[in-house]
């Protein structure tokens, strides 16, 4: 079956990479990166004695 150049034009191909996609998946990474720092710092300060005493 083919199909005529009227109906050519109106077909859309798949997917597509937009900037809205790249932008929340780097701040999908960013927000991992600041969990790790948060993280690695709580646990250092633990370590090293650092953190404020509980009332």
């Amino acid at each position: 079956m083919k199909l005529s150049n009227k109906e050519l034009k109106c077909v859309k191909a798949g997917a597509a990479i937009s900037s809205t996609l790249i932008n929340s998946l780097i701040k999908g990474i960013n927000s991992f990166l600041d969990i790790g720092r948060y993280l690695g710092s709580s646990i250092r300060r633990m370590v090293s004695g650092n953190s404020c005493p509980l009332r």
